[in-house]
């Protein structure tokens, strides 16, 4: 089922807490992915959040901290599977690799809406299933999306932010 006024809407979340294979910052891994999602054929970036730094979830001893953002993406209308393939694509390119669950990560690319999209299977699950949960996720998306309403649980972005616990994130230094 999809919301039709924002149809061509991909929201994606990035993060990294790894060096890229070149050596790159986390920060800089980052925002070569933003690139690289505004260079996907019939789509544009059009806003993407300031960046900014959080701890692993679930917590990970010894694991560094995250740099995290979001795009937003509008355009032609992609099909969830080949949306998801293209930013695996943009992980493998920076390095990420999958040893176990959660792992620190070099880059991680996560589609968190197409649209008003409610997709249960198969992947991508759509809404994410756990994007309500993250204020990693849910901070930047309120920054280029506000009044964003969850598909599936009906509460805008800002009332599912409030209703996490902890304070709230504060962006990098430019």
């Amino acid at each position: 089922m999809r919301d039709s006024k924002d149809e061509n809407v991909a929201l994606v979340a990035i993060g990294a807490n790894l060096p890229g294979p070149d050596g790159a910052p986390p920060l800089e891994t980052c925002r070569r992915a933003a690139r690289a999602l505004a260079a996907l054929p019939g789509l544009r970036l059009v806003a993407l959040s300031p960046w900014y730094r959080s701890d692993p979830e679930p917590p990970m001893p010894g694991a560094p901290a995250f740099v995290n953002g979001l795009a937003r993406l509008e355009g032609a209308a992609w099909d969830p599977a080949a949306l998801l393939r293209a930013l695996h694509a943009i992980e493998a390119e920076a390095g990420r690799s999958r040893p176990f669950p959660n792992a620190p990560r070099s880059l991680d690319l996560d589609l968190i809406a197409l649209g008003g999209l409610v997709r249960p299977a198969p992947d991508p699950v759509l809404p994410h299933p756990r994007a309500h949960l993250r204020r990693f996720v849910l901070q930047p998306l309120a920054d280029v999306a506000p009044g964003w309403r969850h598909p599936v649980l009906g509460q805008s972005v800002e009332a599912l932010l409030a209703a996490l616990p902890g304070p709230a994130l504060r962006p990098l230094a430019a």
